[in-house]
């Protein structure tokens, strides 16, 4: 039988695989260096198995929930509350311009700046949930200390002496990064190359320095822009592309993407410009070198990393993008949810709370469901990290959704607050908030091309069980590739028939059918999820059978199969959130708030994959196996966003939990005015009910008629008056009127 089945597989290689193999060479679209790095970094984790079709849900459940070790929660209790306590936007973005003294002291001395360095070489070793907690809780009170200090522990030297560096170069450097003897930044972006940062013209040159002893070294000429920390910085991560014209150290002139540490200090460079990225005073500008010469044993890893720059960015970009911007967003999110719930508590019109009128009931609603969303994203991706996984795919469907969630909760607080939240001044908590959004969207990888190129693009090849192994065995000129292709491809056959079936049994039953954890109420989400994720399967496949190549170039298509693959894994995280949590009754309204609104993107974003799919009759059958009876879901109905509005207005545990562990300010700050004043008006509305029930406005009145006590009496005016302070905008004298920290001299 072994022969036979030797045989068969012998004849099956020859007859068709081989055809077939031939065609997949000749039709393969070429694939630069740094998409080949970019789509290989790092690793796969649950986005593999939503590309499978067929997720296990209780395995994924079984994924220890995110937790804070015991020094984590101690340091966020004390170090992290004392610099908030410190931090003050207002006056940094538009009295001083910078963060005070102190607060850069206190920031080296309490080693923020070394919170992912290990303890062996002076940092603070922590999780990434607690990097996450920490740049979480700081966002809430202070944008410009938030960048501060979550840039040098992202994407930077750091990161990258942790994963490549030689331990001459960590033993050196991360101590004195993490006790912030060295305040580091890091030289990627070019005014010529943004998105495209493998573009990047600045040029190193590899010779041999008579200066000093006939070293080996680099002459390196940059020009940088949008560079946080850089004017501030005493070293500087470059990259640059490296030239070997007299073949020193390779056999190529081209050696490609090269990073290295560059002290600032050294001839030639020239540092300390600023930008004002929307008008946030963190450290940021422009950078250039001319001439500036480096030993070669600067290369971050060595000689043995040179022209490695790029997939070494990919890496610790896996890693830095899953934290820093989701951290900041889903804090922004919930900091938009408190306030606003409190301010449309308080803020009455029309003798009505406007969080009675619908209109601002939908809106509240949307922020519940958006905050709980992105963090439950936030911990499921850091639990992930903390596993040691750094899956690129989950990292950018985090970056760009969280940031662009944000915007639309904050966009939300700004409407339902108006004009509270228009007039700037040290009591407008939003206003600055609002300001900020757009570094978010833009850093990091700006949200445009994440979405339609990075998201599905590359998860669609790295995480598909067969493309990745069917690619490389096409590019395989060995007598291998061909073994390697048949195995992959037969396989791949089969995971197609098998997913076409899956889809269409799941789509056509209504996903009745497909398999789900015993979670209650919540097993039919499980179930909609596993025929969303059957469906994305077959589709995903569909597409990359009948475009192939083209299919990189169908950017609007692209962006929204990642969608979908986006929405799988935000809402899977939000039903692990409600599991971990234990199944919370009380959570319920905004986890099928959050369902609603997820499962009708899905279908919509299926709807417009139908009806642009370039080949009309493979859409027919998308539409026959996807869609069979239609978009159906048309998202949360009115009576559901009713009771997540009110659970934002309601003083309790579940809003406390909804919008948990933010800074709440200091004593005057506009946040205190507000909470105050939100728990005043809550506790006084037994005594208002009285005064509704005997028909009397008037507080003095009631009291004289007995309806309400001295003491209650009281109650309502010191309810009165926290409204009062908490509504209030700011105003200026003329002499204390300054709109603008301008004429400085500027170069653009």
């Amino acid at each position: 039988m072994g022969q036979i089945a030797v045989l068969l597989k012998t004849m099956r290689r020859s007859l068709l695989t081989r055809p077939i193999y031939n065609w997949a060479r000749a039709a393969l679209p070429p694939m630069s260096d740094t998409e080949r790095d970019a789509i290989e970094t790092g690793d796969v984790w649950l986005d593999a198995a939503l590309f499978s079709g067929n997720p296990d849900w209780d395995a994924a459940l079984k994924i220890p929930p995110a937790s804070l070790r015991e020094e984590e929660k101690t340091f966020i209790a004390g170090p992290v509350q004392t610099l908030c306590a410190m931090l003050d936007d207002w006056k940094a973005n538009w009295e001083t311009g910078d963060l005070p003294k102190e607060v850069w002291d206190f920031i080296a001395a309490q080693k923020f700046f070394g919170i992912i360095i290990p303890k062996q070489y002076g940092g603070l070793g922590f999780s990434a949930f607690a990097h996450s907690e920490i740049v979480r809780t700081i966002s809430t009170r202070s944008i410009v200390g938030a960048v501060t200090v979550m840039v040098p522990n992202s994407l930077g030297p750091g990161e990258l002496l942790m994963q490549f560096g030689t331990e001459d170069q960590r033993v050196h450097w991360l101590p004195r990064l993490a006790d912030g003897r060295e305040i580091p930044c890091f030289a990627l972006t070019s005014p010529a190359a943004g998105s495209d940062a493998a573009s990047i013209p600045d040029r190193g040159v590899v010779f041999r320095d008579a200066r000093r002893d006939n070293r080996l070294s680099i002459r390196l000429n940059w020009n940088k822009r949008y560079i946080t920390l850089a004017p501030v910085a005493t070293v500087m991560g470059m990259a640059f592309k490296l030239h070997d014209p007299d073949r020193l150290i390779g056999d190529s002139d081209d050696l490609g993407i090269t990073l290295a540490l560059v002290p600032t200090d050294l001839a030639g460079i020239d540092i300390g410009r600023r930008h004002l990225p929307s008008m946030q005073m963190f450290q940021n500008g422009p950078t250039q070198g001319h001439g500036v010469i480096i030993p070669l044993d600067d290369i971050i890893g060595g000689q043995k990393m040179a022209g490695q720059g790029w997939k070494m960015l990919m890496s610790a970009l896996a890693a830095g993008r899953g934290i820093s911007l989701p951290s900041l967003s889903a804090a922004g999110a919930a900091f938009a949810a408190r306030t606003t719930g409190a301010y449309a508590r308080v803020r009455e019109q029309f003798n009505v709370p406007i969080g009675k009128f619908e209109g601002v009931q939908r809106r509240l609603a949307r922020m519940a469901a958006t905050a709980y969303t992105l963090d439950a994203g936030r911990r499921l991706t850091c639990a992930g990290l903390d596993q040691g996984h750094k899956s690129a795919v989950i990292s950018a469907i985090m970056k760009a959704h969280a940031t662009a969630r944000m915007r639309d909760a904050v966009n939300d607080a700004m409407d339902v607050h108006a004009g509270k939240a228009v007039i700037d001044g040290p009591h407008n908590y939003l206003g600055n908030l609002y300001r900020a959004i757009p570094v978010g969207i833009t850093v990091e990888g700006a949200n445009i091309l994440t979405r339609n190129l990075i998201i599905f693009g590359q998860g669609a090849i790295r995480c598909h069980p067969y493309l990745l192994r069917e690619m490389r065995a096409l590019t395989d000129d060995s007598s291998h590739g061909l073994e390697t292709f048949d195995e992959a491809f037969w396989r791949h056959v089969g995971h197609v028939i098998a997913t076409l079936f899956r889809a269409c049994s799941r789509s056509w039953t209504g996903g009745r059918f497909a398999p789900a954890p015993d979670s209650g109420k919540a097993t039919r989400y499980y179930r909609q999820l596993g025929r969303y994720a059957a469906c994305f399967a077959f589709a995903s496949d569909l597409a990359l059978l009948t475009l192939g190549g083209a299919l990189k170039r169908k950017e609007m298509l692209s962006a929204r199969f990642g969608d979908v693959l986006s929405e799988l894994y935000l809402l899977f995280a939000a039903l692990k959130r409600w599991h971990d949590e234990g199944q919370l009754e009380s959570d319920l309204p905004v986890l099928e708030f959050a369902m609603a609104s997820g499962f009708a993107t899905i279908e919509e974003r299926f709807d417009e994959i139908i009806d642009n799919f370039p080949n009309r009759p493979t859409a027919w059958l998308l539409r026959f196996i996807v869609q069979p009876r239609g978009r159906r879901r048309r998202g949360p109905s009115d009576v559901l966003a009713l009771r997540c509005a009110d659970l934002l207005q309601t003083p309790g545990e579940l809003r406390d939990r909804l919008t948990g562990d933010l800074y709440l300010g200091r004593r005057d700050d506009g946040v205190a005015r507000l909470e105050r004043a939100f728990a005043l008006t809550t506790e006084a509305e037994p005594i208002r009910r009285k005064l509704r029930k005997a028909s009397i406005a008037d507080v003095m009145a009631a009291l004289q008629q007995g309806v309400i006590t001295a003491a209650e009496a009281e109650a309502l005016k010191a309810a009165q008056d926290a409204v009062g302070l908490a509504i209030a905008v700011d105003d200026f004298s003329a002499a204390e009127f300054t709109p603008s920290r301008g004429g400085r001299e500027s170069t653009a």
